[in-house]
């Protein structure tokens, strides 16, 4: 496939133009003269830089990467099948869709966007976290820097002793049953040769205690509405997590709150303050 360099400008302008700052959570400001995003502004959202942006929309430099027209997809707030289009116009087949695909609709990004004083983040089926509010960040610390097999949290579970510290001891047997679980029927429901089969074949070959539980067969155990953490700064707390699954995807969006003038709620305001800061 040929880069049309004239198509992939006019399409990049015209998407950019068509949103405005609140549609991704950015502040609108009182000068703002620019009909839709800056430049500036949506090359922030793709993570690149301004001057590689413009000069795509300039018709120059270099064929894009596939993994640099994923991330502008993202940043532009793309459907699918916007998607789908662009990666044609950059010269690229478009990637697989389905529940494999990390890219995330731009409904649910769009309340996403809105939830910046919340702690929230959208994860796979396989509890791989794609994206993270700040505050979900200071909650839980970035959990989207990992690759591989350690990106989903049910392998870190069972293979870095670490990654249990954020949660109550008293729930870790429950735990690790759910991910046992949750694994095993996302394995059902994609079969053999999926991702999730993958990954269990590798905590079978690694761990005692996965192997342990996944001898027992159990499906269908859910998380508890109510999930406790440990956190290093501000200690125990209490979080109500509620999801929304993204129609069509296996995509949910997990957002913690906690109960108005509880402890964990004054927690969680502390917590808005100080970020990803360490306490003195």
């Amino acid at each position: 496939m040929v880069i049309d360099r004239a198509g992939l400008a006019a399409f990049l302008r015209r998407r950019r133009e068509a949103l405005q700052p609140e549609d991704v959570g950015l502040p609108r400001g009182r000068r703002r003269r620019t009909s839709g995003l800056r430049r500036e502004e949506v090359a922030a959202l793709c993570h690149m830089s301004t001057d590689y942006y413009a000069r795509l929309e300039r018709e120059r430099g270099p064929q894009p990467s596939e993994q640099m027209i994923a991330s502008i997809a993202q940043g532009l707030r793309l459907s699918l099948d916007e998607r789908d289009h662009l990666f044609r116009l950059a010269g690229h087949h478009p990637p697989a869709s389905g529940p494999a695909s990390e890219h995330i609709g731009p409904g649910m990004l769009r309340i996403f966007d809105r939830l910046h004083d919340t702690p929230a983040e959208i994860v796979t089926e396989l509890g791989e976290t794609l994206r993270q509010t700040p505050l979900g960040v200071a909650l839980t610390g970035d959990l989207t820097g990992y690759t591989g097999p350690a990106r989903s949290i049910g392998y870190r579970w069972f293979t870095d002793p670490a990654s249990r510290a954020l949660y109550a001891p008293e729930d870790h047997a429950f735990l690790s049953r759910m991910f046992a679980s949750g694994l095993r029927g996302v394995l059902t429901l994609r079969g053999p040769g999926s991702r999730a089969a993958h990954l269990a074949d590798l905590l079978l070959a690694q761990s005692e205690e996965f192997r342990a539980v996944w001898e027992e067969h159990e499906v269908g155990i859910r998380p508890h509405e109510v999930k406790r953490f440990v956190h290093p700064e501000v200690g125990a707390l209490e979080l109500t997590c509620q999801t929304l699954l993204e129609p069509g995807r296996s995509h949910f969006l997990l957002v913690y709150t906690a109960l108005p003038g509880s402890e964990s709620y004054e927690k969680l305001e502390l917590l808005s303050v100080i970020g990803t800061q360490t306490l003195r």
